[in-house]
């Protein structure tokens, strides 16, 4: 019972941390971590080490990456890239499937942008159909914000997967492969929500001017012409690369041993993939002022900092906690008489739900079962993937008001919050449950 007592008091701590004193994520992180290492018996020179070597660690294995990963979505989304993808797609179908369109386009983008910028870019092209079409808004807005929130927790390079992956040691091609799989349903499901419960629905009359102000970075895109393969490229090239590595290195070895094996082994190793992203996303930026440029590389990397520093706090956290016997301890005190999967699924909703944003749930619950996937009998690299999916269902389980996407979302669909809970949210929650039984289904036939 001691085991359960310190998983729960860790987590009211977090929570009570964030909700109650707006403690940022890295120091409400920390806070716990050394709270549950005097907890836990351990003294304080033994709790400084370990904080040191899970942060320091879980950086190494991820942090250009993620560096990396942002930089190719803050040019995509600076450039006019976004929007170069979303007009192209939008072209090719008929007016009737525009809302359909509009949650592809939202998958596609948030791989590599934020999920809230995403919907911030292309709220003005829901409001153009919507007036087009005479489609209800909150249609568009649903089927938008789910195929951007769908990607957003199941597909790395997106930062929260990505780092559940480092965490957990999962292998990032198998989560990427995977998570592709299971976003796309999970996204449709969204979409579904909001074609039936547009009719039912309506938002205010008054319209907000997304677009009253152009910066000097968006004028300086304004009349620069993108190919749109060329524009997708950085994004589908390192996606590419890592899928080819991951079936290169399959057990039956389906490409040989030979060069072309350590070709693809190198090339497909995240770091040098994202690498390739970037140099492409660069090219693509080349009749860009060096100075704007520049701008944008600040940008990226500052935004970047902040997640690499959640996740090396998220990663100190569970060095604290895999440094006890915390999972023999759970091991003896009792078996679990549902899946682990499933377990590992309602602490991230839990977390989620609580506290708001999917990022921090993902890595906190990273953080919090990497010491235990023996105990929940996830141990081979099919289930070490399936459980940092299992982690972003949970983590996108639901987006309401203490979310800040929730209120791009309403605000810039001219939603009320009622229609914003009874639409998006709801969508949200209907998105988890898909998602959750979709990998246990996998789990079930595969593992």
């Amino acid at each position: 019972m001691e085991t359960f007592i310190i998983i729960f008091v860790a987590l009211f701590l977090l929570i009570f941390a964030t909700i109650k004193f707006k403690i940022h994520p890295v120091f409400s992180l920390i806070v716990t971590s050394v709270f549950v290492g005097f907890l836990l018996g351990f003294d304080s020179k033994l709790i400084v080490k370990y904080i040191s070597e899970g942060f320091g660690k879980t950086l190494s294995s991820i942090g250009l990456i993620i560096a990396f990963g942002t930089t190719i979505g803050v040019f995509l989304e600076k450039n006019g890239g976004t929007k170069v993808i979303a007009e192209k797609i939008l072209n090719s179908v008929s007016s009737k499937r525009s809302p359909m369109a509009m949650n592809i386009i939202g998958f596609i983008i948030s791989i590599p942008v934020f999920c809230d910028s995403g919907f911030v870019i292309l709220s003005s092209l829901n409001k153009t159909l919507s007036k087009k079409t005479g489609i209800k808004l909150v249609v568009f807005a649903v089927a938008l914000s789910t195929g951007l929130y769908a990607a957003h927790v199941f597909v790395p390079p997106t930062p929260g997967p990505l780092a559940a992956a480092a965490v957990i040691g999962a292998d990032i091609g198998l989560v990427m492969l995977l998570g592709l799989a299971i976003a796309i349903p999970v996204a449709l499901t969204g979409y579904f929500w909001g074609v039936f419960i547009g009719d039912k629905l309506k938002t205010n009359e008054e319209t907000f001017d997304n677009n009253s102000s152009v910066s000097d970075e968006e004028e300086t895109t304004k009349h620069h012409k993108q190919n749109f393969w060329i524009t997708l490229l950085p994004l589908l090239m390192p996606i590419v690369l890592i899928a080819l590595k991951s079936i290169a290195e399959y057990p039956t070895f389906p490409l040989g041993e030979g060069i072309l094996f350590s070709v693809l082994s190198f090339i497909g190793e995240p770091i040098i993939a994202l690498l390739f992203g970037v140099f492409l996303i660069f090219l693509n930026s080349k009749k860009i002022k060096s100075s704007v440029k520049s701008n944008w590389i600040e940008k990226a990397l500052k935004d970047s900092g902040s997640i690499l520093l959640v996740t090396g706090a998220g990663g100190a956290f569970g060095t604290i906690l895999r440094a006890s016997d915390l999972a023999s301890s759970l091991e003896s005190e009792g078996s679990f008489l549902v899946s682990g999967l499933f377990v590992v699924f309602l602490l991230a909703a839990l977390l989620k739900t609580a506290q708001g944003s999917s990022t921090v749930a993902i890595i906190t619950t990273a953080a919090i079962v990497s010491p235990l996937l023996n105990s929940f009998g996830l141990e081979s690299e099919f289930e070490k993937a399936l459980t940092v999916l299992a982690i972003g269902a949970g983590a996108m389980t639901v987006s309401h008001i203490n979310d800040s996407y929730f209120w791009v979302v309403s605000q810039f669909s001219d939603m009320d919050v009622n229609t914003a809970l009874k639409s998006h949210t709801v969508a949200t929650l209907f998105q988890g449950i898909i998602g959750i039984t979709i990998i246990l289904v996998l789990h079930i036939l595969f593992a």
